[in-house]
């Protein structure tokens, strides 16, 4: 057990050598730049960087998989704020429990993502185009329930699931390490797993050879949307409120993650390995910039390069493969 445990730390850390060297180099830079050399290192910065990249790596755990495919969600950020402020609501305005209100919030995820795997496989409509689409529903559904005006909550036990602490670890990354967990499982070790790298490798030889493309992108997506309901019930408790405006860009982000992690943009290939390594990349970099108070216009533009960067080193890897 010890020996396969050490071959595959091996074979984790090979696969993923560059990125984890990219990664390393920009805590480096940012443990002796004198701006940042005094903070970034500390027990409070760390722990608030590993909450950060939380809720991002739920939502790169499902992009992942739907990035195999060959396709990509772009509902995921505004399924946050929809989630986020009716959860919020359930608590504040109609007085359910807690699990209760976190659990509709997910579920609204869910069913957001089922609604875009259910076209999806069932037309020939491209990914991009459906989850555009849901992309503004949800998001008008969330001002729609709102107002427009955030939805506030100030129960201390809200507050637990995204600014909480079990044992002096926050509790979203408690959260993480088990969604972490699920999803290796799924990818790694399940049928369906192997059946997602068949179809995102090929979808016509996957279903010449007996396999169901259309369950397949419709769990994809339906995960993906559990995903983003489960970011968006954290993120609202850990502001102590649902907003409207929650999760704009989030998509990007994790869009990037997958990317800057290895998996290719034209399907087939990935690991949520990568995607780990990608999360940890795009959080460093988001606090860094943060530390080095550069304007958050510029930090588009350089998360910006980053994702161009990724998407050309995957494409030279497609290109040498040819």
């Amino acid at each position: 057990m010890t020996t396969r445990i050490q071959k595959n730390i091996k074979q984790y850390l090979k696969d993923n050598i560059g990125i984890i060297g990219a990664l390393l180099i920009l805590c480096i830079f940012l443990s002796i730049f004198p701006k940042t050399s005094g903070v970034f290192l500390t027990h409070k910065n760390i722990f608030n960087v590993l909450r950060q990249i939380s809720s991002n790596l739920f939502l790169a755990c499902g992009m992942t998989m739907v990035i195999i495919l060959g396709g990509i969600d772009l509902s995921v950020g505004s399924i946050i704020a929809l989630s986020g402020c009716v959860a919020a609501g359930c608590v504040a305005r109609y007085n359910l429990p807690i699990f209760a209100a976190i659990l509709i919030g997910i579920l609204i995820g869910t069913a957001v993502g089922m609604a875009n795997g259910v076209v999806i496989s069932k037309t020939t409509i491209p990914p991009f185009i459906v989850t555009l689409a849901t992309m503004n529903v949800a998001k008008g559904l969330a001002y729609v329930y709102t107002g427009g005006s955030p939805v506030r909550v100030v129960t201390k036990q809200w507050q637990f699931l995204g600014a909480g602490y079990i044992g002096g670890v926050p509790t979203p990354v408690i959260i993480l390490v088990f969604v972490l967990i699920i999803t290796a499982i799924i990818m790694n070790k399940t049928k369906l797993g192997r059946h997602i790298y068949a179809v995102g490798g090929n979808s016509q030889a996957a279903r010449f050879s007996g396999i169901s493309t259309a369950r397949v992108k419709l769990l994809v997506h339906t995960y993906s949307g559990i995903m983003a309901g489960l970011a968006g019930v954290v993120l609202a408790s850990r502001m102590y409120s649902g907003q409207p405006t929650a999760g704009d860009g989030a998509e990007m982000d994790a869009i990037a993650a997958v990317v800057v992690g290895g998996t290719s943009m034209a399907g087939g290939s990935g690991k949520i390995g990568g995607t780990i390594i990608g999360g940890l990349i795009i959080g460093v970099l988001n606090n860094g910039l943060n530390l080095l108070n550069v304007n958050s216009f510029w930090q588009y533009v350089v998360k910006g390069i980053v994702i161009l960067l990724a998407v050309f080193v995957d494409y030279l890897r497609n290109k040498k493969k040819g």
